[in-house]
């Protein structure tokens, strides 16, 4: 399942990912994994782009690479709240966007997570924005279906 919305300088996603609560979090927060999914289809962020100190207060960064021409892009983040498995929420300095991630554990080996960006800039809220960042929630559940070993579903 996957469904996004928009309300003003809002964005909203939900996807249920066929894994448990605890091992999408983790995957949210360990480089070794953010690594295999992090970003839109077309960019990579190598490991050693990518810093995480998963406390409030603590930072969030990611350097991700297009595959196409070697485009860098930034992002540093400082984490709001930590509450492990089933929240996290960080404030990103340059555009000022805060993504509240909810971890629902749906008690059969499932998890949904609901995503919340909030002071969205209007270029982040384009079709195109958008659906490149549905990509990367894609590119997060094959990742997560790898690691279980099924890579057919």
């Amino acid at each position: 399942m996957s469904d996004q919305t928009s309300v003003a300088h809002e964005l909203s996603y939900a996807r249920v990912f066929d894994a448990p609560r605890e091992l999408v979090f983790r995957c949210m927060i360990e480089p070794e994994h953010l690594t295999h999914f992090w970003g839109p289809i077309g960019v990579r962020t190598p490991l050693e782009n990518i810093a995480v100190d998963p406390r409030p207060g603590g930072v969030f960064e990611t350097v991700m690479v297009n595959d196409a021409d070697g485009s860098q892009y930034m992002m540093r983040a400082v984490y709001v709240e930590v509450v492990e498995p089933e929240r996290l929420v960080w404030t990103e300095a340059l555009s000022g966007v805060t993504t509240t991630s909810t971890l629902v554990d749906l008690g059969d080996g499932r998890t949904e997570v609901r995503i919340r960006q909030t002071n969205v800039p209007e270029a982040f809220r384009s079709p195109e924005a958008q659906a490149g960042f549905s990509t990367s929630l894609d590119r997060f559940a094959a990742y997560l279906r790898q690691l279980s070993g099924d890579s057919e579903r």
